[in-house]
């Protein structure tokens, strides 16, 4: 499960104020909800997309705290999508979850990325 964070003076409920509905719209129909580290989260069993096996998304809520994105996009293997012939579908799925991340926490994949090392570096121990 990855948690992003918003943008600079964003909050999640500005960016995504009906977040269930932005899910449907990216990925289908939600079909129920999953506690995930304290937090309710949507599931949607059966993405429109092949490649996707499954995807829990949701607000991840921290007191005193702004609210995060917490996603997890379980995938189906590469070989198995294109042995369906669904090649095609990767790239749609590559572009849905960019749009959708850009969408709801306002940051390009670059900025994403860089936010996700800066997290890693500050887990480092001192030595």
């Amino acid at each position: 499960m990855k948690q992003y964070k918003m943008r600079r003076g964003e909050t999640l409920e500005e960016n995504a104020p009906d977040l269930k509905a932005t899910i449907e719209r990216y990925f289908g129909p939600v079909t129920g909800t999953e506690e995930h580290d304290g937090h309710e989260l949507y599931v949607v069993e059966e993405p429109d997309n092949p490649v996707f096996e499954r995807i829990v998304a949701g607000a991840a809520t921290f007191s005193g705290k702004k609210d995060q994105l917490a996603v997890h996009f379980e995938e189906r293997d590469a070989a198995e999508v294109i042995a369906e012939g669904n090649a095609d579908a990767a790239q749609d799925a590559v572009s849905a979850k960019n749009d959708f991340l850009q969408e709801v926490t306002g940051r390009d994949a670059k900025s994403r990325r860089e936010s996700m090392k800066r997290a890693v570096e500050d887990d480092t121990p001192d030595v």
